[in-house]
């Protein structure tokens, strides 16, 4: 079929694509495939000036191996082109599924005589300059690249382009690569604690829908007899989507999304898990093992380790899609995460993930980049990012997934998580829901009780921020800061400004404790921290700061907190870059000053007592 275009185009010459300027694109100044106006696209195929050629080049089993020792979830590609005609604005795309010309185009619901259809009408995956590793490439025309690709159920190619991305003309198409044996093979296990303190989710992706096979997960104890759970299966598609690029050029199907239920796990137990497909013809499709630990039991009193971070985005190990311009510090995270993985053990990340802006492969990319982490410890996730894609790639222990609030009680920690996405005022439902949650912590057994939303609906000296003179949400806090006084809420942290800062315990305004690193005695105000640095661009802070603003840093990083005990709360705040405690403070407390009444904050009492 390539051969045929080929020669058509040869005969016919050049010819425009599509009639859609690049003003009709969604030109999002983050997204970086966004730079790309495919729609635009013109057709200039010539063998005889232009070619492309793809061929994989790790053929040794390397880390992240699956049962039978080959990895079974990302290769490295090369790519070798050469143009007659080269230009500094030359780049390469890759495409997954490997075919997408016109004919996978949706239908546009005209007739094909009246709207003439793009030649191209999916973006790329990824891309790279024709030049970033061939720096001779204008005087040469010719270029080696290198690509990392991860498993996304479909086979690859790649094209060569010039016209920049405005104007983009498609001059050369590689041979279709299957880079993978099995590209629906279950893959990207994201765990996740379930609705009861003893039950662990198993979240994953595959190519199988439920008339292919049937999912399950197979796990126990460490060492013993493994039993099996069942899995449902969810997807999404192009209807589910808001509006352009999601619907359109920025479409790409999910796969499909199994979620298990493990139950009656043993607290702080070991335990293996993999998942599998049981075909109809009666075979399995096995993925590699995982381990993880079950949760503490509620009040259990033990060393128990929290990560906590917003806004990180993914990043390209092999250079693809200049995202050193918008999510620098997205590997720094990761990595640091990855490499501190045995010293805590349950993240929540508070929002904003994918960063994927209607282009839906960035969500594969995302996942595989934190699978490390997902596989190993509970990995939760807060409101703030495109809902459908979401609320189906993740679990989240909520009555409506749809409402991304929840609760969630590991050991002596009782999380409250909100949806700052849905209204959070007086009287509102999920403001009813946050009492209750609050109101729910049994405070002798879980005495650090933490509140987590991802836009700022506290305190934060962010530039744009102040200049609305809120330092906040509009009416973020007006609300919100009853409840955390008269609950007494330790921490609220919140995403969303990508930098780190720290507020003093604090009440309508004011500090209401002068102390900066070691706090004790009665809970009389809520520290908040916004840790929206995960790895998107950074955010600058005013140019005057607030008298309740204890420590800002314009930088990546994350928090950890620690509980040794009922009494002792350590809370570190962590560069990305190297992994060292750039801020922290202690907390110690007993139960008798959460049950001091202070101002707003009182239990109601009756002349009985």
């Amino acid at each position: 079929m390539k051969r045929l275009l080929v020669v058509w185009v040869l005969v016919v010459g050049l010819f425009s694509c599509s009639a859609l300027g690049h003003d009709q694109i969604n030109l999002n100044a983050d997204q970086p495939l966004s730079k790309i106006a495919i729609l635009n696209c013109k057709l200039a195929l010539n063998n005889n000036s232009s070619s492309i050629y793809a061929k994989i080049i790790d053929l040794q089993p390397k880390k992240g191996k699956n049962n039978n020792g080959i990895e079974e979830d990302a290769k490295w590609v090369s790519v070798t082109l050469k143009n007659s005609k080269p230009a500094n604005d030359d780049w390469v795309g890759v495409f997954s599924p490997a075919k997408f010309d016109s004919s996978t185009c949706p239908p546009n619901g005209a007739k094909d005589s009246e709207v003439e259809k793009p030649y191209i009408c999916s973006a790329p995956i990824k891309f790279q300059n024709a030049n970033y590793s061939s720096k001779d490439y204008t005087t040469t025309g010719v270029a080696t690249l290198k690509f990392r690709l991860i498993n996304m159920r479909a086979d690859f190619s790649f094209a060569l382009f010039t016209g920049g991305f405005l104007n983009p003309k498609l001059v050369a198409i590689s041979n279709t690569l299957p880079v993978f044996a099995n590209p629906k093979a279950p893959l990207y296990p994201r765990l996740a604690i379930g609705k009861a303190w003893d039950e662990m989710t198993v979240t994953w992706t595959s190519g199988y829908n439920i008339d292919e096979a049937v999912p399950f997960v197979e796990w126990g104890l460490k060492g013993e007899t493994q039993q099996r759970s069942p899995a449902g299966t969810l997807t999404y598609d192009r209807t589910s989507m808001c509006g352009a690029p999601a619907r359109t050029f920025g479409w790409r199907h999910p796969g499909f999304i199994h979620t298990s239920f493990l139950k009656e796990l043993w607290p702080n137990s070991q335990y293996t898990y993999r998942m599998g497909h049981r075909l109809y013809d009666g075979s399995y499709v096995w993925s590699k093992y995982y381990s993880f630990r079950a949760s503490p039991y509620p009040g259990q009193d033990s060393l128990q380790r929290i990560i906590v971070f917003g806004d990180m985005g993914k990043a390209e190990r092999d250079g693809s899609n200049d995202y050193g311009n918008t999510q620098p510090g997205s590997l720094n995270t990761t990595d640091q995460l990855v490499k501190d993985l045995k010293n805590y053990d349950i993240v929540f990340h508070i929002g904003d993930m994918a960063y994927a802006d209607g282009y839906l492969s960035e969500w594969d990319q995302f996942i595989a980049q934190v699978s490390p982490i997902a596989s190993a410890v509970p990995y939760m996730v807060a409101g703030g990012e495109c809902g459908v894609p979401a609320e189906t790639l993740y679990y989240v222990p909520a009555e409506n997934r749809a409402k991304f609030w929840y609760s969630a009680d590991y050991g002596m920690f009782k999380f409250c998580v909100a949806d700052s996405e849905h209204d959070w005022r007086a009287g509102s439902e999920q403001y009813k829901w946050i009492e209750k949650c609050l109101a729910s912590a049994d405070r002798r057994k879980q005495p650090w009780l933490i509140f987590i939303a991802h836009r700022v609906l506290g305190y934060s000296s962010n530039a744009w921020y102040a200049q609305q003179g809120s330092f906040a949400e509009p009416e973020g806090r007006d609300d919100l800061q009853k409840l955390w006084q008269r609950y007494k809420v330790d921490i609220a942290f919140f995403g969303h400004v990508h930098n780190y800062e720290r507020i003093c315990p604090i009440y309508q305004n004011q500090c209401v404790n002068d102390e900066k690193s070691h706090y004790s005695g009665v809970v009389n105000g809520t520290i908040h921290v916004v840790t929206g640095g995960g790895g998107k661009s950074l955010a600058k802070f005013s140019s005057l700061t607030p008298t309740w603003s204890v420590f800002r840093d314009y930088d990546w990083g994350f928090v950890k907190l620690t509980a040794f005990n009922h009494s002792s709360l350590l809370f570190e705040y962590k560069k990305s870059r190297d992994g060292e405690v750039y801020d922290s403070f202690t907390i110690y407390r007993e139960y008798k000053d959460v049950l001091a009444c202070v101002h707003d904050g009182c239990e109601p009492t009756t002349l009985a007592a």
